[in-house]
């Protein structure tokens, strides 16, 4: 009866070890990986008989919250007393680490701190799955974005094996993103950073190379230093009914509005912006209503790291509200 209860346990408690990975597709993967990038057949065999086939993982993908909620639901995620306090304790322990990133790499220190409260609670959330798993659960058996995953997983094994770590050991989240700013890999390979200049590059455990990192990487992707991110804006008495602003919120994300054709047609800044710079124009949905942001190239940059206007504004509000906290408090000493 034991043995019984014991097989029938195994059953249903461990499908994802029973479930295989599509054979057609991980076959073709190691031959690629055997003829273009010279890995041993048998070892990338015996790999992948170690790596598990994760149901979790395939749910989680097909309802990621960016697309699932609102942005009234998605932002109080994010935007919390404890997240925003925590974000002023990692500031004052890495201070010195995120003045010197600011300055080699022009990126606000606030937004680094926000990005790393964002992805991982400061370091707290790096993620529990086998990068090895998620990233051979997708490649293999999600064909919607298979092709993506397959080159990240390319990219996984590629630098696992230059910087000599076991690929079984390595933990990230459901999608293959790693470490305290949560990097894909193939943005672990272009944009990591020895910010400590010690010889190696740990985005799990080092904050010196977390916070270069994430700064290299927003320098790399556009950011552009000391220019706005987002302004908040009220709508033109008659823009709406005559169409103008959903004209230009259908202009999509990537700024190519200029700033004064908004001001001029559809706007009222809330806060003032110096020059005349490329914008676009957000909506966000709120219970009753919307509410309408300009946003500009920092804007997009954020982006970068998530496509998710969701994902930047709440990024850039927590920024905000760190840094407002960090200041508060200094002025209280």
């Amino acid at each position: 009866m034991k043995t019984v209860f014991a097989l029938l346990s195994l059953f249903f408690f461990y499908p994802a070890q029973t479930a295989a990975f599509d054979q057609k597709e991980k076959d073709s993967f190691v031959m690629e990986m055997v003829t273009e990038h010279g890995f041993e057949k048998n070892k990338l065999e015996a790999l992948f008989e170690e790596a598990r086939l994760l149901d979790k993982v395939l749910e989680a993908i097909s309802r990621p919250a960016e697309k699932s909620k609102e942005w009234y639901e998605y932002r109080q995620i994010f935007l919390t007393d404890k997240r925003i306090s925590e974000g002023v304790n990692f500031w004052h322990e890495n201070r010195d680490l995120l003045q010197k990133a600011e300055q080699e790499y022009g990126v606000d220190r606030s937004v680094i701190v926000a990005i790393i409260g964002v992805e991982t609670f400061y370091g707290r959330h790096k993620g529990a799955y086998r990068v090895i798993d998620s990233l051979a659960t997708l490649g293999f058996n999600y064909p919607p974005r298979a092709k993506f995953f397959r080159e990240q997983l390319k990219q996984f094994l590629l630098f696992t094996r230059r910087l000599d770590i076991d690929p079984l050991t390595l933990l990230g989240s459901y999608a293959g993103a790693m470490g305290m700013p949560q990097f894909i890999p193939s943005s672990f390979q272009s944009y990591a950073a020895d910010f400590d200049q010690d010889g190696r590059i740990d985005i799990w455990d080092n904050r010196a190379d977390v916070i270069g990192s994430v700064a290299n990487y927003f320098k790399l992707h556009g950011w552009q230093k000391g220019q706005p991110v987002a302004v908040p804006v009220w709508l033109k008495k008659g823009a709406n009914t005559r169409g103008q602003i959903a004209e230009y919120v259908e202009k999509g994300l990537k700024p190519g509005i200029e700033l004064s054709d908004l001001t001029r047609d559809a706007v009222l800044l809330k806060r003032k912006v110096t020059g005349n710079p490329l914008s676009s124009l957000l909506r966000f949905r709120q219970p009753d209503s919307d509410e309408y942001w300009v946003a500009f190239q920092n804007f997009y940059t954020i982006t970068r790291y998530n496509h998710s206007p969701l994902y930047a504004m709440a990024v850039y509000q927590l920024s905000e509200a760190i840094r407002e906290a960090y200041i508060s408090e200094g002025l209280k000493k």
